[in-house]
């Protein structure tokens, strides 16, 4: 019955963390009141699956990596290269994922980030001429909405817990 609830919490992150991203890229704004819920639904679930398995090692892993996340990127933003909302969100986020996963969302995350950059950097490459002229527009203001590929991974990451879960919970072997 943990796992479920757990699993529910998840969903609905997915569905905040979509709603983060479009936000993002159109607005180039993370608001605090979303990455706060965020936050909340991160360590509920974490909190849900500690119960469960009985070891605190995943909650400890993800506070220490969400930890070192802020300190690291916390000089990018005074220096104006990242938002805050990007420094907040990247900080949350490993909560969300848990410890055992971050080497995925590690690598969608780079994945993600490069795509994200190459089509702001080349615009031409997109088919519909109204987003390219919004992309040219990111491009000319300097603009990366770091939000949408964070936002990406993390979905992708608990799309993937998610399934693994459901097979687990339904007895299949993977």
């Amino acid at each position: 019955m943990l796992l479920v609830a757990s699993l529910l919490l998840k969903a609905i992150a997915i569905l905040l963390l979509a709603g983060i991203a479009w936000r993002d890229f159109t607005t180039q704004k993370i608001r605090n009141r979303d990455v706060l819920l965020l936050l909340c639904l991160a360590l509920g679930s974490l909190q849900l699956a500690s119960v469960q398995t009985g070891s605190w090692w995943d909650m400890g892993l993800s506070a220490l990596a969400g930890l070192v996340l802020f300190l690291a990127l916390f000089p990018f933003w005074a220096l104006r290269r990242v938002g805050a909302g990007d420094v907040k969100l990247m900080a949350v986020t490993p909560l969300l994922i848990g410890g055992t996963d971050l080497v995925l969302f590690s690598l969608l995350l780079l994945v993600f980030a490069l795509a994200t950059a190459l089509i702001v950097r080349n615009p031409l490459m997109l088919p519909q001429s109204a987003f390219r002229l919004y992309v040219q527009h990111l491009d000319r203001k300097g603009v990366v909405p770091f939000g949408v590929p964070i936002s990406l991974a993390s979905i992708c990451t608990l799309a993937f817990q998610i399934y693994t879960n459901l097979i687990v919970l339904g007895g299949l072997s993977v």
